[in-house]
C-alpha cells in the first residue's frame, strides 16, 4: 500500500479544520457529515484522525463539536482536565448522558446544508 503523501494529508486536514471552525457554539456535527461536505463521503475516519491531531495542529479548534453519526462523545478521551469534551459541550448549554449528546437530532449542524 502505499504511504500516503504529506503535502495530501495537510491539505485534508485543513478542508477538515477549516468546515470545523465553522460548526455554531451549541451544535454539533459528525465525522461523517465533514467528509461527505468536502466530497469525500467514505472518509470519515480519516475526519476522526484530523480532529485526534487538532490538538496539536490547531489547539483553538473546537473539535469538541464533532462527535460520531450516533451523537456518541467517541473522541472524549483526546479532551483532558477541564477541557473535557463533556465540560466544553455543557458549557455551550448541551445536555449529555451516558456520552451521548441529548437531543442530537435537533442540534445537529450540516456543513453540507449550511455552507
Amino acid at each position: 500500500m502505499p504511504k500516503e503523501s504529506p503535502n495530501l494529508a495537510k491539505d485534508f486536514y485543513t478542508i477538515v479544520y477549516e468546515i470545523v471552525e465553522q460548526i455554531p457554539f451549541g451544535r454539533v456535527t459528525t465525522y461523517g457529515a465533514i467528509a461527505n461536505a468536502i466530497g469525500s463521503k467514505k472518509s470519515s475516519r480519516l475526519v476522526g484522525i484530523a480532529m485526534n491531531h487538532s490538538h496539536e495542529i490547531a489547539p483553538n479548534l473546537p473539535a469538541h463539536r464533532v462527535v460520531n453519526r450516533s451523537g456518541i462523545l467517541t473522541g472524549q478521551h483526546h479532551f483532558l482536565g477541564e477541557k473535557s469534551m463533556i465540560k466544553l459541550l455543557t458549557d455551550e448549554g448541551l445536555t449529555i448522558e451516558n456520552n451521548h449528546v441529548q437531543q442530537f437530532e435537533h442540534i445537529f449542524w450540516d456543513p453540507l446544508n449550511e455552507l
